[in-house]
């Protein structure tokens, strides 16, 4: 799987990376219901067996939890991928989610993350989210100092904006953004990538295929089904009426396109994202093996300008 340079760092990511957000579990706020850990310790140990080169995770993700599964999956791994994770979200003794990015916070936070993960250096930290947004400043310092110690080799943010990318880089220079990018949610094409792009930071987008709702495998009856703890059910609008419907003629589309060159649907979506050129690399989650062989071959594969135009219009006259 080829490779690209992400942002001011000396990391070479492959073009797809393992989301851990899933395999977090159920039980929390946003959780994607029950997970088994076996599946998800072979799920990522196929992952890096068929080339991919990079796993992203937070703390946050089933409160600490995932991070613990990337470690299991981790061990004994001859060639370990480059571990990505995230801070600035908290959780107290009753599963609330607080949001932090005090100086002191942050610090104990990237100590508990080590100790989870069972690594001696985050190769990527990000702050999760740019919140409380009067503390964005001395977070991003903190980031600064935390990379200067050597606790993390490079530090990136998750969900800013171009202002505010600006307002923090004063204190030393971005490595990546992580922003939402699909089909469904467009809207950092205007302004994001195009700030990142001329400030050589990395995108590696996160959601590519929309949380799951254009992998084609999404039925009405399936998200019926879905389990009370999955977030998508009550709190994705995307998942909802009236978007639903138009989502899942989207998809509809990304299959007819897909079945010309034996993709799926899910493959459409994710080379889509990967076409725009700020775009460093995106994020593809998978639950159990197998997933991602029917996604990885999004990394190599491109749109051509007539596919583009289809989706492109179709976008156009359905907004979301």
């Amino acid at each position: 799987m080829q490779t690209r340079k992400l942002g001011n760092s000396d990391l070479n990511i492959t073009a797809i990376g393992f989301g851990a957000w899933a395999i977090g579990g159920g039980g929390w706020a946003f959780g994607w219901g029950a997970q088994d850990d076996a599946d998800s310790v072979a799920t990522i140990r196929e992952a890096i067996d068929l080339g991919i080169n990079w796993i992203d995770t937070a703390a946050v993700y089933g409160l600490g939890h995932s991070e613990e599964v990337v470690a299991k999956a981790l061990e004994g791994v001859a060639k370990r991928p480059y571990v990505f994770t995230k801070c600035a979200r908290v959780w107290d003794e009753k599963r609330q989610i607080g949001k932090r990015l005090k100086a002191a916070s942050i610090r104990a936070e990237c100590e508990a993350s080590l100790n989870r993960l069972k690594i001696d250096v985050i190769d990527l930290y990000q702050i999760h989210w740019p919140e409380p947004s009067e503390d964005i400043d001395e977070g991003w310092q903190t980031m600064v100092k935390l990379k200067e110690e050597g606790k993390i080799r490079w530090a990136g943010v998750s969900n800013f904006s171009a202002e505010q990318m600006a307002q923090v880089s004063k204190f030393g220079p971005i490595t990546s953004l992580q922003p939402p990018y699909s089909m469904v949610r467009p809207e950092v094409e205007a302004s994001i990538l195009p700030h990142c792009r001329a400030n050589n930071i990395g995108v590696i987008a996160y959601s590519p295929m929309a949380s799951g709702l254009l992998t084609g495998a999404m039925t009405r009856a399936r998200i019926a089904a879905m389990p009370d703890d999955d977030w998508r059910k009550e709190k994705n609008r995307h998942y909802q009426e009236p978007l639903l419907t138009r989502n899942l003629n989207l998809v509809e589309l990304l299959r007819g396109i897909g079945a010309k060159h034996g993709r799926t649907p899910g493959e459409t979506a994710v080379a889509w994202v990967l076409r725009h050129p700020a775009v460093t690399g995106a994020i593809v989650g998978a639950r159990k093996p197998g997933q991602l062989k029917e996604l990885v071959g999004a990394a190599d594969w491109r749109l051509t300008a007539d596919e583009v135009n289809a989706i492109d219009t179709f976008l156009k006259a359905n907004p979301a």
